[in-house]
């Protein structure tokens, strides 16, 4: 079951990486009091906000009145351990920590940043939601996909074969299919 919190939950993280980017829609997103309020009645029990370069800073909550705990960093030299020990990741549409989190089997929703021209990052995230690896929202869709998401529904992504990877860049940009 893991550790139980004082409220007698078990410890069920929520981890939130903006990567190495300035994505204060998505932080401000999750730190709303409704996407709070989603998680905690979904059973999560700590948010962990990465904001990266962000200038919005979330707030602190220590949890101890039975809330949801909240906390945030800047940066850490590897998020692998918070990615590992997370129960939900919710991830910005670097490739990178896409692909970190469907790694390490993790459920993971994706938050497009729509501010963002030329946006092939949000084009990998829904074609990777279409075949259900992974959900897709954006800031202000983010308590709706979380009240909604079944996690059952995800499929392991298959770590081994690059190909399909391959493939999605190869479409995005322009080079024919073989």
């Amino acid at each position: 079951m893991g550790e139980g919190g004082e409220n007698g939950r078990a410890k069920k993280t929520v981890f939130v990486t903006v990567g190495t980017t300035c994505f204060d829609a998505l932080v401000k997103a999750v730190d709303s009091g409704e996407v709070k309020e989603v998680l905690f009645r979904k059973g999560y029990t700590d948010l962990l906000i990465q904001m990266g370069r962000g200038s919005y800073f979330p707030s602190k909550i220590s949890g101890d009145d039975g809330s949801l705990s909240v906390d945030h960093f800047t940066f850490s030299p590897s998020i692998a351990d918070y990615m590992k020990s997370a129960s939900l990741i919710i991830s910005h549409a670097g490739s990178g920590s896409i692909f970190e989190s469907l790694r390490v089997g993790k459920p993971l929703i994706v938050v497009v940043n729509e501010d963002l021209m030329d946006n092939h990052q949000s084009e990998l995230a829904e074609e990777l939601a279409e075949r259900k690896h992974l959900f897709c929202a954006r800031p202000q869709t983010l308590h709706q996909t979380i009240e909604t998401m079944d996690l059952e529904s995800l499929l392991p992504y298959p770590p081994g074969d690059a190909m399909p990877v391959v493939k999605l860049i190869n479409e995005f940009l322009g080079f024919p299919s073989e």
